[in-house]
Parts: structure tokens; sequence; C-alpha cells
């Protein structure tokens, strides 16, 4: 798993992930990149930043239907909206608005609370826990899946719980780095390891079941 990791690193760098000015701001960006790119999402943050409603009171003061309009550049975006409200409220009833206690919460608590928020799915409540409060949760995503279905390593049961106890139980528990090998994953998918895959480019080809078969 780590001669996987080191690969990816050799061959693509430090990620600096995930790209946000605050921990508030990278739970924004991770309920607004669902269904999206990352370009997307960029466009809708500078739309809150630039009516200064990207903090807990801004989603709290701003009506719903003018939340939309800002994040239309993500799609999804009336959804998307009621999410970050859902999200908001979050927040206000359960850490009395204090982001700072949130954050600071049991791991296991915070992943429940958020995953009994509307909107927040395994994917992004572990999004929050790794990339804004510091927590050695992996994510799971379709990049990770379809990347080591292909090397020939995956669990018993194709279900989130089943790949993250995969990768977690085969790396140290630390945070740092489960966040730059998730970003080097999402880096690795979007280059080389597509739907279709570019397998005569990909740095893992000669770890890889599918890209040897491919490329004899």
């Amino acid at each position: 798993m780590l001669s996987v990791f080191d690969r990816l690193l050799d061959a693509y760098g430090p990620q600096g992930w995930w790209p946000g000015d605050s921990p508030f701001e990278v739970i924004v960006g991770a309920i607004l990149t669902q269904q999206t790119t990352w370009t997307n999402v960029e466009r809708a943050l500078a739309n809150l930043k630039t009516a200064d409603v990207l903090s807990p009171e801004g989603l709290r003061r701003t009506p719903e239907d003018e939340l939309a309009e800002l994040v239309r550049p993500s799609g999804f975006y009336r959804t998307k909206a009621r999410k970050l409200k859902a999200f908001a409220r979050l927040l206000d009833d359960r850490f009395g608005g204090d982001l700072g206690a949130m954050l600071a919460a049991p791991m296991a608590e915070l992943r429940e609370a958020l995953l009994a928020t509307h909107g927040i799915g395994p994917e992004t409540a572990d999004s929050v826990l790794l990339y804004a409060a510091g927590r050695p949760r992996f994510v799971i995503d379709a990049y990770a899946r379809r990347i080591f279905t292909r090397l020939g390593h995956s669990p018993d049961r194709d279900t989130y719980d089943a790949w993250q106890w995969f990768f977690e139980s085969q790396l140290p528990s630390d945070a740092d780095l489960f966040n730059e090998y998730h970003a080097l994953i999402v880096e690795h998918g979007k280059r080389s390891c597509r739907a279709a895959p570019l397998c005569g480019e990909c740095v893992l080809a000669e770890v890889c079941a599918t890209g040897r078969q491919r490329i004899k």
C-alpha cells in the first residue's frame, strides 16, 4: 500500500490539499463539490466571498433562495443551498454555533453528527474530518475504488466501510498521510486511470494487474 503511495508521490509531488483559506471554507467546499468539478466550486466560493456570506453567520442570515443563486455555478444549486443551511443548523444546534468546538469533538461523535445531517454522506463527512478537522479518516471516492480494483487489490465487499477499512488497516493512522494519499489518488485518476485508462502513460503500470494486461 505504501509502495503505491511512494510511486504516486514521486510522479506528482505533494498536492497541497484541501484548497481553502479556513476550515469553514473547506467544509463548504466539501459540500459544494458533490457531483461537480472543483473549478465550478471555486466560482461558487468566489460568489459567497463577494457577498460576504462565507461564514457560519453568513449562512444563517442569507435566505435559502439567495444562497442558491450564489452557489449556482456548482450545479444542483437549490439542493446544495439546503445542504449548507442544514450544516449551519447542525453547527448551531449541536455545537452552539462554535466551529472550533465542532472540529474538536471526538471523531466518532462528529462523524455521527455529520452523517445525521441532510445532504452529508460518508465521503463528505470524512472529507470534513480529514481536511477541516485534521482527523485520520481515509476518504473513499470513485477514484480510489477504480484505481485499486484495477491494481488487483480490493476488499471482499464493495461498500464504503469495507473500502475504508481496507486502506486504514494497511496504513499508519496519520492524517497527513491520508490527506496526501487521497489527493494523489484523485490526481492519478484524472491523469491516467480514467474511465478509459491511459495505461501506456501510467506510473503504476508495472504494479497494476490491469495495466500489465493492456500493454503486453
